[in-house]
């Protein structure tokens, strides 16, 4: 039988514990957040009787067909951004992962950076600007943002790859983007793919938001309905929303696990 030794008093892990309590206890007071509030009987009420002005939903053929020309537009504005974030990435994935030197990558990771700093909802708000309201700003919007995530997951991706093949094809006299291209790539494209399908499922959910600030999609169409007080209509758009973000879901696992089996 194996006896172990007893674990020492760790002052340390406890004053740790403790400072975390005093945090989160100061967060409340500060906040003056106070979770109870929520199960009060006049909150209860109002919640349930505003909660019933959303059904039934609207299901009048007219604002069918309205949701889904709205349903339509999200997915296309999310699925566009995607795909020009994804090649925007892989074309910043080699100088942010040094392969064109330190200085550049530098610059690009500042440029990834600040990509993905600014908020979607402060890109769509600077797009409208620029180009006016529609699924067009909301597109560029998400692209920006996207293109910052995505180029750095990338760029991390291609620090981690094994150097050995491309290194080969360097010393064989091939350039950087065809080292690239044939050295690297082939190892980390699932990798690559399975990044992209995850933010296409939280674009997918960022581009009904956009809607709010005139981007387009079911975003716009809630935020119409909602200040002229139409809850059934609302309620409709709600569930295209839930509809349409399990439904892509469902599509991007799908995609994954076919990847992966045919990787092995």
């Amino acid at each position: 039988m194996n006896y172990y030794p007893a674990r020492q008093f760790c002052l340390k892990c406890l004053l740790t514990l403790l400072l975390i309590i005093s945090c989160v206890v100061a967060s409340f007071a500060y906040l003056s957040f106070n979770p109870l509030a929520l199960f009060t009987k006049q909150a209860l009420g109002d919640i349930a009787t505003y909660t019933a002005r959303f059904f039934p939903p609207d299901l009048s053929p007219l604002f069918l067909q309205k949701v889904w020309a709205g349903l339509l537009q999200t997915l296309a504005i999310s699925a566009l951004a995607t795909v020009l974030a994804s090649i925007a990435s892989l074309f910043l994935a080699l100088p942010a992962a040094g392969q064109l030197g330190p200085k550049v990558k530098a610059i690009t990771r500042f440029l990834l950076n600040f990509l993905r700093s600014v908020p979607e909802l402060v890109w769509a708000v600077l797009m409208v600007l620029a180009v006016g309201l529609g699924p067009f700003a909301g597109t560029l919007a998400l692209a920006l943002h996207t293109t910052g995530v995505l180029g750095r997951l990338f760029s991390e991706t291609l620090e981690n790859n094994p150097p050995q093949a491309t290194q080969a094809l360097r010393l064989a006299g091939a350039s950087n983007t065809q080292a690239f291209l044939y050295g690297a790539f082939p190892g980390i494209y699932s990798q690559l793919l399975s990044y992209s399908l995850y933010r296409w499922e939280m674009n997918i959910r960022m581009a009904t938001i956009l809607g709010f600030v005139g981007a387009g999609g079911l975003g716009q169409i809630l935020y119409y309905e909602l200040s002229l007080l139409h809850e059934q209509q609302a309620s409709t758009v709600i569930i295209a929303m839930l509809l349409l973000v399990v439904g892509v879901d469902m599509i991007s696992n799908k995609l994954r696990r076919e990847k992966m089996h045919s990787l092995g």
